[in-house]
């Protein structure tokens, strides 16, 4: 059976690191890498600067989840404030029927 888990190389700070990444998290850090208009070894630098576990792979896997959580949230707060825009019917001061007959008469 062949492992989920692959090697990658990078050069971080003048030396050479590889981690093992599964491809859906090492495919996350190349999508992070471009939407910040940046490269991976750069976003590795900075997790690597920023990590508090001994693992720089475990440190990666967090980051990117993080990112992608983080990115998720917005979408549902956005849902769910549209459902309730939908589900408005404006103030209630008076009642339709009320305002029906008093047009009428």
């Amino acid at each position: 059976m062949k492992s989920a888990v692959r090697k990658h190389s990078i050069y971080i700070n003048g030396r050479k690191t590889s981690v093992s990444l599964e491809d859906d998290f090492w495919f996350g850090l190349l999508e992070m890498a471009a939407v910040k208009n940046t490269t991976v070894p750069a976003l590795v630098a900075r997790v690597d600067h920023a990590r508090k576990t001994v693992n720089l792979s475990s440190a990666i896997r967090m980051f990117v989840f993080r990112y992608f959580k983080a990115d998720a949230k917005p979408k549902t707060a956005r849902r769910k404030r549209r459902q309730r825009i939908l589900r408005y019917r404006g103030p209630k001061t008076r009642s339709r029927a009320k305002v029906r007959s008093k047009q009428k008469t």
